[in-house]
């Protein structure tokens, strides 16, 4: 497995909405792979494709809290089928927009279908962190940051940070 680097806001490949795979073979299982060795390693909870840069449809997902409790979980071509009524307020990061956090407030449930490891047909149906952090890596398939659920003003804020560090970074 292969650690790729994680691609930052504002690039726009993070604004791109993502493809849909055709079938879960060797090559999407490896990019899962290395997706959740990626993962890990940042340390994140979740990973979508579009943040390394591959425009399609596949995430990977782990909230277990250690090494011990790990139990990832892979989605690909995954679709929110229904959502709960009511709602939570999580404070959300992301890989993508490093040391930025933010409350958000999204469905407390939701239930998804999508295309298992093995290519079979799959269903998960899930509350709290879990349901969250789903909806949140779904988002980057269709080119949408956790920042952009915030006012325009906290947004413009973020982004700005963001852009001055990556000119500071590249300048050194």
């Amino acid at each position: 497995m292969t650690v790729l680097p994680i691609v930052t806001a504002p690039d726009p490949v993070l604004k791109r909405k993502a493809v849909k795979v055709d079938a879960v073979d060797d090559r999407i299982r490896r990019l899962m792979d290395d997706m959740l060795e990626t993962m890990y390693d940042a340390p994140g909870i979740g990973l979508a494709a579009p943040q390394i840069g591959v425009g399609e449809r596949v995430v990977v997902i782990d909230v277990g809290r250690s090494e011990e409790n790990r139990q990832p979980i892979f989605l690909v071509n995954p679709k929110i089928v229904w959502v709960s009524d009511e709602d939570n307020t999580y404070e959300e990061g992301c890989l993508s927009v490093p040391e930025h956090y933010a409350e958000v407030v999204r469905p407390k449930a939701v239930k998804v279908t999508f295309l298992d490891r093995d290519n079979n047909p799959a269903e998960i149906e899930t509350d709290g962190l879990l349901a969250t952090v789903i909806q949140h890596e779904l988002d980057h398939l269709d080119g949408v940051l956790f920042i952009d659920h915030l006012t325009s003003l906290k947004r413009n804020m973020i982004l700005r940070k963001l852009t001055k560090l990556k000119k500071e970074t590249a300048a050194k």
